[in-house]
């Protein structure tokens, strides 16, 4: 073979093969998304990092009280995530008012961060709820919740939990959940845009007006409230000349957010409706109970949500609250609006009760 012919077929055997020793390019590295790893701290650690109402709560299941706890009227957005692990537990976008005093959500965020035990305490049959990972005791969940989000209510001690706003998601470990929160503020824009909000106004008398306007503005759904004097004949009434009017709370509200029957619920909790022109040391027609009711819609209601009451209510005498076309309403003077924002310590005899006294 001349030497031609061999280096011609040295090239073809070199073009064969070369394939077969070219490495391939290694694949571009994935960087893996690890999720964090939740533990429970032991007692020690816990003692020096809970307060001693937390500690209680997480460790030995106890109940912290109603409508005094950190959450149970936050409506921020975010999440709710273990005091003692940091495992995220429960979203902003499932809360909602349940009315205890205590926060309550539809849904758990992660449910299997969210453990159920059988608790036999106090002689009644609950369902405990629990976090997986840090085994912290956080409430019980029930099956009264609403019934368009599938019927459930987790009642949880605000100790157990610690709240993360959205702001904060991406800094403190929790960005994947960002997404919830997008979806959701642009489904409530398109919703905006598509129906502004239709508000509703009724006038609420139960007492003075100081503290009545102070619970009532609370209310998820309230727009905005002011007081002054309804139900009376005075022209331009003051504080110092409203004989006949009411002390009462303008309540402009939300009905898609609020609606009246449940404005209503937190209304009778609020007062007495069952004394007559009294509350507490206040006596006179002034701090009479009435409802100041502008659609017929709202009549209905109220005359049939008192009935109710008088049927099954824990009040133990009639409720004598008014029922009255709204006429003429003289706004209060400007000291008398948001009277306990300004001055915190000042008088009040208005508190919740519990929704028991409903009688439902």
């Amino acid at each position: 073979m001349s030497d031609m012919m061999t280096r011609m077929m040295t090239l073809l055997v070199a073009l064969i093969l070369a394939p077969a020793f070219v490495q391939a390019a290694p694949a571009p590295h994935k960087k893996e998304t690890k999720m964090p790893e939740y533990s429970k701290p032991s007692k020690d650690e816990l003692k020096k990092t809970l307060t001693p109402e937390q500690f209680s709560v997480v460790c030995n299941a106890a109940t912290e009280p109603p409508f005094q706890n950190a959450y149970w009227n936050n409506h921020a957005a975010g999440i709710y995530v273990d005091v003692a692990s940091g495992e995220p537990l429960f979203s902003s976008t499932d809360k909602f008012d349940s009315g205890t005093g205590w926060p309550s959500f539809t849904k758990p965020l992660e449910p299997e961060n969210v453990v159920e035990k059988k608790d036999r305490e106090f002689g009644m049959v609950r369902t405990e709820v629990r976090s997986k990972h840090g085994d912290s005791h956080l409430g019980h969940v029930f099956e009264d919740g609403p019934k368009d989000k599938g019927g459930l209510r987790f009642c949880i001690n605000s100790a157990s939990l610690r709240f993360i706003p959205v702001a904060k998601l991406e800094a403190e470990g929790y960005g994947r959940f960002l997404p919830l929160f997008n979806k959701v503020e642009a489904a409530r824009k398109e919703q905006a845009k598509a129906a502004p909000a239709k508000t509703e106004t009724v006038e609420l008398a139960g007492g003075c007006f100081w503290g009545m306007q102070h619970l009532l503005r609370k209310i998820p759904g309230v727009i905005r409230t002011d007081v002054g004097y309804a139900g009376g004949q005075v022209v331009n009434a003051t504080y110092r000349n409203h004989e006949g009017h009411a002390e009462a709370v303008r309540v402009e509200y939300d009905p898609q957010k609020l609606p009246f029957e449940v404005l209503l619920r937190w209304y009778f909790r609020m007062h007495d409706p069952t004394t007559k022109d009294r509350q507490g040391n206040d006596q006179g027609s002034s701090y009479r109970s009435a409802i100041f009711y502008h659609t017929e819609a709202q009549r209905k209601t109220a005359e049939a949500f008192i009935a109710r009451l008088n049927a099954k209510g824990k009040w133990g005498a009639p409720i004598v609250t008014e029922v009255k076309k709204a006429d003429q309403y003289w706004k209060a003077e400007a000291d008398h609006q948001d009277y306990l924002e300004k001055r915190p310590e000042g008088y009040t005899c208005h508190f919740l009760r519990p929704e028991s006294v409903l009688g439902d």
